[in-house]
């Protein structure tokens, strides 16, 4: 079984940034498709990035392009999440997810391995 640990969440304030990291276990990590998803209080679960097994090529929502950036080192079976100029919006749990090769995709349901998820908490 895959198991994926994030770590790197916080209370940060407007402007600040973050970088919140995902372990794999377990798996063959160089063969995932690797996404970042989020929800905020009261709200569905949204796509926020993701980042292919080969390539690589990143995806982002709209959102968030320019100020976050997904990647991934295969050796530290971890991929990160840099998250700049951080707005109240931002606020969240944070989780990364795993999809077998594939392609980039924003759908959750394509995802077959989740995180416990990181809370990011942005003071204005």
């Amino acid at each position: 079984q895959v198991q994926l640990v994030e770590a790197g969440g916080g209370l940060v304030q407007a402007g600040d940034s973050l970088t919140l990291s995902c372990a794999a276990s377990g798996g063959t990590f160089s063969r995932y498709t690797m996404g970042w998803f989020r929800q905020a209080p009261g709200k569905e679960r949204e796509f926020v990035a993701a980042v292919s097994w080969i390539g690589p090529t990143t995806y982002y929502t709209d959102s968030v392009k320019g100020r976050f950036t997904i990647s991934r080192d295969n050796a530290k079976n971890t991929v990160f999440l840099q998250m700049n100029s951080l707005k109240s919006e931002d606020t969240a749990v944070y989780y990364c997810a795993a999809k077998i090769r594939g392609s980039l995709t924003p759908l959750g349901r394509e995802y077959v391995y989740w995180g416990q998820g990181t809370q990011v908490t942005v003071s204005s």
